[in-house]
């Protein structure tokens, strides 16, 4: 049975907002006790537990909640409602400068927190060279922090988080600020830590790391808890959160949601009916549990893989030529659709696609009740294996981005090959070896 490390329980944070100072007197001082203040709820009922071991995504769009329920686990704020259990020591490293003075040096701020997470000074010495090693800022360490750029901060930050032995990681967003040559030795260190069992917890948007890394992932919209399980499935959710007006979210996001939070409670998925359409689509393994969404201003109506032969179906061979085929009628008019696919891997994450756009095929109008059928042809260059095909019909109303109709991972592509070579991509390298004989 998995151990649990933090159990968070209806934890809800309230704040009392007034218009100004005046406001604020007036209450401290009403007779009659009135209220002159507004609730506002950073965080609403949230729930749920991280066992040791995992890798914690945490995502939401700025100002849902999501710093200020770390501060919370942390210790750093209390909740006006709710329990937060932890078992293990914590290193965080959140918002930068959080736990470090300005005035001091960093080496200074090196000895100061490890004080605050209980090491004498005789068992930070031990540990403060390879503290100085990892961040990599030369004599800056004996620099006032306050003259460090915000590289060098986040270096010296997550040096200090990551090298003092925590059984509890947690980061906030403060790797965005790092180089990528720094930005892989973190994520490097990520890996360390979840092969030695120890346990993360990883606010960011950086949706690729939050895919690659995460073994379960949280969201939190508007204080308010939306979803918490599978990463690929919260993430799905939180893409269409970010694309949807107000109605739409109601509808969709909150559906996708609680079906997706009952699959992860009761750990199954539902079967879909069958089809009984004659189509493309009916001669593909198509995925039952489909993500789709949409205006219905326009509507994917079929759509097909095709190898080199022009047969369809799920594979296509390494080095070939194939064809997704999309089929679109629009139920309204439109300007300027625009036809999309992207193909992921089983993580997620984005491996390639393109659209009419990209493609520079535009679509200049699309009249109610009228179809067109989309062919995007091209040379298969991924390695062998299993990836998933999303689709979708979008577009702009008002320079605003619209989704008419989308089709996340709707079915599998399975990539066959003879031969592969190292990462996601062949480059289709051609080799020549020119031999020299010794005289």
């Amino acid at each position: 049975m998995a151990e649990t490390v933090i159990r968070v329980e209806q934890v809800s944070k309230k704040y009392q907002l007034y218009r100004n100072q005046k406001d604020r007197l007036k209450e401290i001082w009403s007779l009659t006790h009135k209220s002159y203040h507004q609730d506002h709820y950073a965080l609403h009922d949230i729930s749920f537990e991280v066992n040791r071991g995992e890798c914690i995504g945490i995502i939401g769009t700025n100002g849902s909640g999501k710093s200020t329920l770390l501060k919370i686990i942390t210790g750093v704020l209390e909740p006006t409602s709710g329990t937060v259990e932890k078992n293990g020591k914590i290193s965080a490293l959140l918002e930068l400068g959080t736990g470090f003075n300005m005035e001091y040096t960093g080496l200074k701020n090196i000895y100061l927190n490890g004080l605050m997470m209980g090491y004498t000074s005789d068992e930070m010495e031990k540990k403060v060279q390879k503290i100085i090693d990892f961040a990599e800022i030369g004599d800056y360490i004996h620099q006032p922090v306050k003259t460090y750029s915000s590289g060098m901060f986040a270096r010296l930050a997550f040096a200090v988080a990551i090298n003092v032995d925590p059984e509890i990681l947690i980061v906030d967003e403060a790797l965005s600020v790092g180089d990528i040559f720094f930005q892989a030795k973190c994520y490097k260190k990520f890996n360390e830590f979840q092969e030695q069992g120890k346990t993360i917890l990883f606010v960011s948007h950086d949706l690729s790391s939050v895919l690659k890394y995460c073994n379960r992932c949280l969201l939190i919209h508007q204080g308010n808890q939306i979803a918490f399980g599978e990463t690929a499935g919260v993430v799905d959710i939180y893409r269409k959160l970010l694309v949807m007006n107000a109605h739409e979210q109601d509808h969709q996001v909150d559906e996708d949601a609680r079906i997706l939070n009952e699959q992860h409670a009761e750990k199954t998925a539902a079967a879909a009916p069958e089809t009984a359409e004659q189509d493309w689509k009916s001669r593909l393994v198509l995925n039952p549990n489909v993500s789709e969404y949409g205006n219905h201003k326009a509507q994917i109506t079929d759509f097909a893989i095709l190898d080199e032969n022009g047969t369809v179906g799920n594979s296509v061979m390494k080095g070939t030529e194939f064809r997704i085929v999309v089929r679109v009628k629009f139920l309204e008019d439109l300007e300027n659709p625009i036809v999309a696919y992207t193909i992921k891997d089983l993580k997620g994450q984005d491996i390639t696609g393109t659209n009419t756009y990209l493609e520079d095929r535009m679509i200049e109008k699309a009249s109610r009740n009228s179809e067109i059928t989309v062919t995007f042809r091209q040379k298969m260059t991924l390695q062998g294996g299993q990836y998933l095909l999303s689709l979708g019909c979008t577009g702009y109303e008002q320079e605003r981005f619209v989704v008419h109709h989308r089709l996340y991972d709707v079915c599998n592509l399975h990539v066959l090959s003879e031969n592969n070579t190292i990462g996601v991509v062949d480059l289709n390298a051609s080799v020549t070896i020119d031999r020299r004989d010794g005289a």
